[in-house]
């Protein structure tokens, strides 16, 4: 195999970390200095050899360890996983999207052979070896939702379209930042970034949505979206708030560099064919502070976006309690020179 997958945690000990020769490929979401909303999308063609552009979907170092840390998800909370009955053919519409691009993008690692609606697939790093009749749900071992999500890196949110705006009316959803699927599942665009401040005031969403709607199949489109977190721990949902909302208290001068994650999703959207619905994978990137200053541009730019970063926005993602002490930390690594356009190190 051509990636070396990692033995890790995203609880417990939090054993998670970047490999030096994963750092540098990480999908650092600030192309300048300062940092305001934007609708930022972009189409998702592959785009330079070796990161997380050059396939429809990315395979990582971490993959085999965030398909475990989903399976523990899933066993605590089976509602993370939910498909509303018309949602059926969105689900093999996105089983087929991940078989088809996985088996032509990593054939060393997954198989797909397609007999009529026979289908043979074969997953490699998840010792998966499986036949199944194509839109006959009864040959799988459950929804085929939730039978590729928990192959695939990342959540996954299908949206259907009708009435002028999309639903949210399937996901699988084991990662998430502090939102709910079980309580946005039948919302509408709106409803669901309903508590996201000045995005609204820009006329971000109503930028957005216009776009999605008119989304053409066979032309997938991505923007990245970025957080902080305190430790690697994939599930920050409101369900396991008690679990992660304390860590906030554990970060100090000393242990900021270790504790404090830049947490970035990249967030592609496709048109699916018979359904057509959108699927929408945010597949999420965690990289400690520590490692992020390994590369002198991404350290010194990080430091001026979050030194000038909007209290409404610190507020909002939940940042307060340590945003002072982490511009503290971060401006060693601003020696005041100026940062290249676009997000790849130098």
């Amino acid at each position: 195999m051509t990636i070396q997958f990692k033995d890790e945690s995203f609880r417990g000990d939090f054993s998670y970390a970047n490999s030096p020769s994963n750092i540098p490929r990480f999908p650092f979401p600030f192309p300048e200095d300062e940092y305001m909303y934007s609708t930022n999308i972009e189409p998702h063609h592959a785009a330079r050899t070796g990161s997380p552009f050059e396939n429809a979907f990315d395979v990582d170092e971490h993959y085999v360890a965030e398909m475990k840390d989903r399976a523990l998800v899933l066993a605590e909370d089976p509602g993370r996983c939910q498909a509303l009955p018309h949602m059926e053919t969105a689900g093999w519409d996105f089983l087929e999207l991940v078989m088809v691009s996985k088996a032509r993008d990593y054939p060393d690692l997954f198989k797909l052979t397609m007999d009529g609606d026979r289908w043979h697939w074969i997953n490699t790093p998840l010792q998966i070896d499986d036949t199944f009749t194509f839109g006959d749900s009864s040959t799988l071992p459950c929804h085929p939702m939730e039978y590729i999500g928990r192959q695939v890196q990342g959540d996954h949110a299908i949206l259907d379209q009708r009435d002028g705006n999309l639903w949210m009316d399937a996901g699988i959803i084991t990662a998430q930042a502090d939102w709910s699927l079980d309580f946005d599942i039948g919302m509408n665009f709106f409803e669901w970034h309903a508590p996201v401040p000045l995005a609204h005031e820009l006329g971000v969403f109503q930028r957005a949505l216009k776009f999605l709607l008119t989304l053409p199949q066979g032309q997938p489109s991505r923007r990245l979206n970025w957080t902080l977190t305190v430790n690697p721990r994939l599930d920050t949902s409101p369900e396991n708030y008690p679990k992660w909302g304390p860590d906030r208290m554990t970060v100090t001068p000393e242990n900021i560099g270790e504790k404090i994650h830049l947490r970035v999703e990249l967030q592609t959207f496709w048109r699916l064919p018979r359904s057509n619905a959108i699927l929408f994978p945010i597949r999420t990137y965690l990289m400690a502070m520590n490692e992020v200053v390994t590369q002198p541009k991404w350290g010194r730019r990080l430091h001026r976006v979050m030194r000038d970063l909007r209290p409404e926005l610190v507020e909002y993602k939940g940042l307060s309690r340590y945003h002072p002490i982490l511009v503290e930390w971060l401006s060693q690594f601003d020696d005041g020179a100026p940062t290249s356009p676009g997000i790849f190190p130098d």
